[in-house]
């Protein structure tokens, strides 16, 4: 696939990244706790979960595609409606979502666990990755190398929030970012929603 394909994908996925969500509350949680040792761990978790969505999408996605243009359709529609759901959710509560408090088990396997639970982590293998493939290139390859475009994002991302809240920056983690994810949801949300009510050409 072209390189120009995966820049405009992490662009895209960067922001939603950013938007807090249950990874960011396991670290925080981790953090505040004075586990820090435990950031690799959720890092790792979530990557992992990352990797299983992308798996799965990967199996029944060509199958999809290929049946009916409009069961593609009505999966972009879902996934836009899910997030722009989320993002007014986010603008009507302060607590980061996934936020429970629960600190019981290892922090890989309740990252994996809340990944893999997580509609948002769907969404975007099954709404916004299939917006950078083309037809020349297998689909199985395709969600290969835009997962690991998005593994490395989030892993840079997740690693340069742990050194900040164990600096004291959870404040920002708490009130700006919910906002400015909230906003970013609603976008890409309304945007997929539009190309999946737009008339094929």
């Amino acid at each position: 696939m072209e390189p120009a394909a995966v820049a405009g994908f992490v662009l895209a996925v960067a922001p939603l990244l950013a938007a807090p969500g249950a990874s960011l509350a396991l670290l925080t949680d981790s953090v505040a706790a004075g586990r820090t040792g435990d950031a690799a761990l959720v890092i790792t978790g979530t990557v992992t979960g990352l990797y299983v969505h992308a798996t799965l999408a990967a199996a029944g996605l060509s199958a999809l595609v290929l049946r009916s243009d409009a069961a593609w359709r009505a999966v972009q529609l879902a996934g836009g409606l899910y997030l722009i759901g989320l993002g007014l959710w986010t603008l009507r509560t302060r607590r980061p979502a996934g936020t429970t408090g629960d600190r019981r088990g290892p922090a890989f396997r309740r990252a994996l666990l809340a990944n893999l639970l997580n509609p948002k982590a769907a969404a975007i293998v099954l709404t916004l990755m299939p917006q950078f493939m083309d037809d020349r290139t297998a689909i199985g390859v395709q969600y290969a190398v835009l997962t690991t475009a998005q593994a490395l994002v989030l892993t840079v991302w997740l690693a340069g929030c742990a050194v900040a809240l164990s600096r004291g920056g959870r404040v920002l983690a708490r009130t700006v970012l919910p906002r400015l994810g909230a906003a970013v949801l609603l976008a890409v949300g309304v945007w997929t929603v539009y190309l999946g009510t737009r008339p094929h050409s």
